[in-house]
């Protein structure tokens, strides 16, 4: 696809500072340290395994070039039967009721995804999620593609989720430009979303960590490995400019045929004038979906802007 000029550019800028440590460096130890925390190892072929399994799939059914390219490894559920983790599911009981009785009789308790890097998932194993940050986001269930592009593949190529039940509560729409906000606006709400009818995340505050989201399991698998690739040089550079050509084909592993199509005739659209940069700009959220265009952009991009 032809690149043009730098007055027609996606600005990108690449954030190159997304580097993790390797403390645990295989699999087996991975594992071990899910097993000494409380969470046991179960069948995938089990009725239980199975539906975490068919959950996992289903949510990347709209993506079927990573799903069927993606294998469960391992299966770890939280057994709670550490002292951490016994007072942790007692909390997000008594938290639930209290909830409930505010609301009418309803905790609205979702079961969510959580992607992160595999330091990250030991952390939060041992010690719960981390105080250091003013929100954590989580998926919808049934739209888990975010979160396994916010999982880090760890040495071993394999990557980790964690299935979280969720005290959502009255949510409360929030932008994504809200970066300030740390707690709900009111007493109002208790968490938040993106938005209201059709939420693709969830908002837990960090004044509600820990005792309104509770991970229930570890599921570990192996991606494409063009998940990885995206960040690496020859694809985006750091502090580079990227055109929608390249956007567009950044986006298109992820995308059905007729998706595909539809965007190469959008963009023919645009370098042919027949369309303005904005139009150009909406009709790419519009056939990619915002999930996958904001997933990709918040992973590899700590800004994006569109220059006129």
């Amino acid at each position: 696809m032809n690149q043009i000029g730098a007055e027609n550019q996606t600005s990108i800028t690449i954030d190159d500072a997304m580097s993790e440590s390797n403390e645990l460096d295989s699999c087996y130890n991975c594992f071990q340290h899910f097993v000494t925390n409380g969470f046991s190892k179960i069948d995938e072929s089990s009725f239980e395994g199975d539906i975490i399994k068919t959950s996992f799939f289903s949510s990347l059914s709209r993506n079927p070039q990573i799903s069927y390219r993606t294998k469960i490894v391992a299966i770890h559920k939280n057994s709670n039967t550490s002292q951490c983790w016994k007072i942790r599911a007692h909390s997000f009981g008594v938290y639930a009721k209290a909830v409930a009785d505010t609301r009418g009789g309803d905790a609205n308790i979702k079961y969510a995804w959580y992607g992160a890097s595999k330091n990250e998932i030991c952390e939060t194993v041992m010690h719960g999620f981390s105080w250091r940050r003013h929100s954590i986001s989580v998926s919808p269930a049934k739209l888990g593609l975010d979160s396994v592009l916010c999982s880090g593949v760890d040495g071993s190529g394999v990557r980790h989720l964690l299935l979280c039940r969720v005290i959502l509560g009255k949510q409360e729409v929030v932008r994504e430009d809200s970066s300030d906000q740390f707690h709900p606006s009111s007493m109002d709400f208790d968490s938040a979303v993106d938005d209201i009818s059709s939420p693709t995340r969830y908002i837990i505050w960090n004044t509600h960590l820990n005792y309104n989201i509770l991970p229930c399991y570890i599921l570990s698998f192996e991606a494409p490995p063009y998940l990885s690739g995206l960040t690496e040089p020859k694809t985006i550079k750091p502090k580079t400019w990227i055109t929608f050509g390249t956007l567009i084909s950044i986006l298109s592993p992820f995308l059905d045929h007729s998706q595909r199509a539809s965007l190469e005739e959008q963009y023919t659209n645009y370098l042919e004038k027949k369309i303005t940069r904005p139009q150009m700009i909406e009709r790419v959220r519009a056939i990619a979906g915002n999930q996958l265009l904001s997933a990709v952009v918040k992973l590899y991009t700590n800004k994006v802007q569109f220059w006129t």
